[in-house]
């Protein structure tokens, strides 16, 4: 074998990504991670925050990655019948796009039809790609900060 054996190999948000899906796929149970006497300090650390709310390593590696810079999103959300995949705020919604639900026609007018109902209720949408989350987190996270900035996650919504 060569290489680096375990979690230690992959960056943290990676290594959380591999966590929640085992824990969503229920190969894992998260009790039982949590009780694990750790070796390694970074492993303790990602059992506690692990969780089973994200849908995908995507939206794991999304979720970490604001954390990381002190921004709070709060996931899964259903607003106006549509599964949001992050509430920043009040009013700012994420929709993070993998390819198995969203390379389609049918799906990209969908989550078109979707983003349109939730703008015209007063949300601001931001929607990202598998490419944008991985390869360009700082436009990611550039682009969120600014419609933080413009406390677009403030918006009441009635």
């Amino acid at each position: 074998m060569t290489g680096c054996p375990g979690a230690r190999c992959v960056s943290p948000g990676d290594a959380l990504a591999v966590w929640e899906s085992a824990i969503r796929a229920k190969h894992v149970n998260l009790v039982e991670l949590r009780r694990v006497a750790w070796r390694s300090s970074a492993a303790t650390e990602y059992a506690q925050v692990a969780g089973d709310l994200s849908d995908s390593g995507l939206e794991t590696r999304f979720v970490h990655g604001l954390r990381l810079v002190g921004v709070k999103v709060r996931q899964p959300v259903r607003i106006d019948g549509h599964a949001i995949d992050g509430v920043i705020g009040r009013s700012l919604l994420v929709q993070l796009d993998g390819f198995e639900f969203h390379s389609s026609a049918a799906a990209r007018r969908r989550d078109l039809e979707a983003d349109a109902r939730l703008a015209l209720l007063g949300y601001t949408v931001l929607r990202f790609d598998y490419a944008q989350v991985f390869f360009q987190w700082e436009h990611v996270v550039d682009t969120i900060l600014r419609a933080i900035a413009q406390r677009l996650h403030l918006r009441e919504i009635r």
